[in-house]
Parts: C-alpha cells; structure tokens; sequence
C-alpha cells in the first residue's frame, strides 16, 4: 500500500516526536523526515518530496508565515496543515498562513496531556489533502447552471446567507471583500472553525472589505450593510425581531456552527427574498439548507467544483437539484451583488 509521506516541522523537539508517533501510528502514514524551522525545511525540499508538511506557526529562524512565503516563491504544490497556538498572536498568524494558501490548521492544545485529542483531526486532514492533491491534475467539469432566475430587485432580496469549510477562509475572503459598501442588506457568515478563531478571521476581513465585518454575539439586532460571523463553538439562528440568537445546540454533521441551522432560519424569516452560497468544505452541511432555501423561492448558489479546495459541501447542495447557479468563486461576489440590486441575469 503506498504511504502518505509527511514531513513534521516544529523547533519542539518533544512535539516533534509526539506528532509523528501520532502520524505513525496509522498504517498509511510515513513521516520520512523532521524539522527543526522552516529553514530547515527548506533544505529538506532540496531532496526530498513529501506528501503532506506539518507545520508549526512560531519558531525562530524562520517562523511558519515566512515558510510558506519561501515555498510559494518555490511553486511548490505542497498541502501545508498549520499548527496554531490558542492565543490571540497565534490566531491572527493562522488567518495569515491561511491566506498565503496553507490546505488547513489545526489548534495546538493548550496543555501537554491533551495532545491525543488532535490525533483523530490530524490523520483526517492529512488524508483528505492527500486525496485532494493526488487528483489535482484531473480535468474537473462543473456544469454552469443558467435556469431562469425572477426579476429581483432591492425591495425583495433582503439577506444574503453564505456557507464553508475547509478552503473556506480564503474563499470567503475573495467573496466579502469584493462586497461594495452599498450592498444595503445583512450577510451571514458560517465558517467551520474552533472556538476564538472566527474572531480573528471576522476582523482580518473588516480590515481588508468596504462592508463592516463582525464576530456575531447573542441578541444583537443585526443591520444592513454588516457581514455577521458565526463564532465558533455556537450556532447561529435569525429571529423574527430581527436578532441574532447564538445557541449551543448539539452539531450538526458533527459541526458547530453549522451552515444548516443559519440557511433554514433565515429562510424562515425572509422566505423568497434571500440569496444563499455554499462553498468549499467537507461533508454536507448546506444542503438541507440549500434545498429549503429554493423550495421558499430563494435564489442558491453553489461554488464550481474547478475553483473549490474540497467539493463536498458545494457537491452535496448541488445533488439536491435545487442550486440555481454554480459558479467559480472569482464570479460569486459580483453575482451576488448584481442579485441583490436588482440585475437579471
């Protein structure tokens, strides 16, 4: 059986061991090599591919973010997994590596004896970008779907509601920040993250969009022209006094927060005057959502298979035959907005 070959970077010599022990321990892993930063990493590259690199964030000599400028430089097609510390530093460097096309992340626990807990996540993602990667050269079709969408104009599309997952900070940031100042209804956010992060996600986009972009909290009446993100660890619902009501339900697709809980309650609320994307991610989340969206009247978009970094989710809504549009994500934004201000298509 051929091995997933993977290289383990952190200047920690006892993490070193402790994550590839970790990695080992599944018969199709092979951690063919150890680094101590990143510049060691780079003279690894030198003579050897691997797979998959594990990298951590914060180490001297070269650090995690300058890792991934030097092997970007390189054109190196490498899925990189961040380890990120749970410290406001750590998860402002993770949004960085994310945008600088690291594959995912994954919190470093905060005490020694919970180190166990990320084996499970770990081995899932190294297999996931391993897949991923491996098939990265076959030629993916998505098919364009131009059904006949109403007239809408601003009168009648009142809320804009957006779904992902893994590859999904990066793409939602080519969405948000593409956003004109002028959109003039809410946009609600659910990205699959832990707990803390979606705060630094939610002010690395305000920093960089016209719209204001903000972490959602518990029973604030929402606005037009805000983007709303769900914080990790709860789910976000709308009500009918136009709140935010942020709950701590059981997952859903194993999630929290989960797309579906935002899209059917929103969907409750505005009924056909909504526009809903799902992008990237695995799993299904969104497609209930999606399929209760348009039988409502809302208009529904699913990212193109060719643009996305996992087709699961966008897979999954566009399975139920009731996405309207698939799109690459460099087109979802301005097809969004030409919705919401009234342009037929």
């Amino acid at each position: 059986m051929e091995k997933i070959k993977v290289i383990v970077v952190d200047d920690s010599a006892l993490m070193r061991k402790l994550i590839s022990d970790m990695l080992e321990s599944n018969e199709g892993i092979e951690v063919i090599a150890r680094a101590v930063n990143g510049e060691d990493l780079l003279n690894k590259l030198k003579v050897m591919r691997p797979d998959i690199i594990t990298l951590d964030i914060e180490m001297p000599v070269m650090n995690g973010i300058d890792t991934l400028k030097a092997i970007k430089k390189m054109q190196i097609n490498i899925p990189i997994i961040v380890f990120s510390s749970i410290s406001q530093k750590g998860m402002k460097y993770t949004m960085e590596c994310l945008y600088l096309g690291a594959f995912d992340f994954i919190p470093k626990p905060e005490k020694m004896f919970e180190i166990s807990k990320m084996k499970y996540g770990l081995i899932e993602r190294i297999k996931v970008a391993y897949s991923q990667n491996k098939n990265r050269n076959v030629i993916k079709v998505s098919p364009v779907i131009k059904h006949e969408i109403n007239r809408v104009n601003n009168d009648n599309i009142e809320a804009v509601v957006i779904g992902a997952s893994t590859g999904g900070p990066k793409a939602l940031y080519k969405v948000i920040t593409k956003f004109p100042k002028n959109m003039n209804v809410p946009v609600f956010v659910v990205q699959h993250m832990p707990v803390g992060f979606t705060k630094a996600f939610a002010d690395r986009l305000n920093e960089n969009s016209e719209m204001e972009v903000r972490e959602a909290t518990n029973g604030e009446v929402y606005r037009r022209g805000v983007v709303y993100v769900a914080p990790g660890g709860y789910h976000m619902e709308l009500d009918s006094s136009s709140r935010i009501k942020l709950t701590t339900e059981p997952p859903i697709w194993g999630v929290r927060p989960a797309v579906d809980k935002l899209f059917i309650s929103a969907s409750k609320i505005y009924k056909s005057h909504i526009v809903s994307a799902v992008l990237t991610g695995m799993g299904k989340d969104g497609s209930n959502g999606t399929e209760i969206i348009k039988n409502n009247g809302g208009v529904t978009i699913s990212e193109s298979e060719t643009t996305c970094v996992i087709y699961g989710m966008p897979k999954a809504a566009f399975e139920t035959g009731k996405v309207d549009i698939v799109l690459p994500i460099e087109n979802v934004a301005d097809e969004i907005t030409k919705i919401v201000q009234g342009y037929r298509r």
